[in-house]
């Protein structure tokens, strides 16, 4: 907890050299300490008012390293200079229109030698995100690509179920032998819904 409240010092004041007592003590970088990071980020853009623009703009961020094979390997790149990799990010912020609290905050990972775990602390903001909202993750594979029409009545579905605001995550895969997997939280669907999105899918395969 003293992590978090820590890196919010450093960006309420400014104090560069005020952070990272607690969270440098660990050699290792664990999911835990993405957590904290992302946690710090979650508070302040809560503060500032700013959590939908923060967490759209570390959505734009995860598709820029997902698509741009370059920037990905800039990042894994344990030789880069702070100095070099803070000019690329500053272009990346200014052709985004990013948010000054973003902007620092991405900064102060460089300046902490934590740039490399970017995905998965902005992976673990945006689930920070979605869990205070009340948001279930679900994540939706299937064999056929399917429309978002047909993801929009899957999730409907999923939302009816479990009494639950459903964030879904689909992803078309193709090395499934036919159908659909869904799993909600650490949930596989149980048997009632797979019915269901069976005839989904039997209306799918009759369409």
């Amino acid at each position: 907890h003293n992590g978090h409240m820590l890196i919010k010092s450093w960006f309420l004041n400014n104090l560069w050299q005020y952070i990272g007592i607690k969270l440098s003590k660990n050699t290792g970088f664990s999911i835990t300490s993405a957590k904290r990071y992302s946690l710090a980020l979650f508070e302040l853009a809560e503060e500032n008012n700013l959590l939908s623009q923060i967490e759209d703009q570390s959505l734009s961020m995860l598709n820029l390293i997902n698509q741009s094979d370059d920037f990905c390997n800039l990042i894994k790149d344990p030789t880069i200079n702070q100095e070099d990799l803070s000019k690329v990010i500053n272009i990346i912020v200014e052709k985004n229109k990013f948010d000054t609290l973003f902007k620092n905050f991405l900064n102060f990972l460089i300046q902490k030698r934590r740039f490399f775990f970017i995905e998965s602390i902005l992976k673990s903001f945006i689930e920070t995100c979605s869990i205070k909202r009340g948001e279930l993750k679900a994540e939706l594979k299937s064999a056929k690509n399917l429309s978002s029409d047909e993801i929009t009545k899957i999730t409907e579905l999923l939302t009816k179920n479990f009494s639950s605001k459903i964030k879904l995550n689909y992803k078309h895969d193709e090395s499934l032998i036919g159908g659909l997997v869904v799993q909600v939280g650490s949930t596989m669907v149980d048997t009632s819904i797979k019915n269901k999105l069976q005839q989904i899918e039997n209306r799918m395969i009759e369409a």
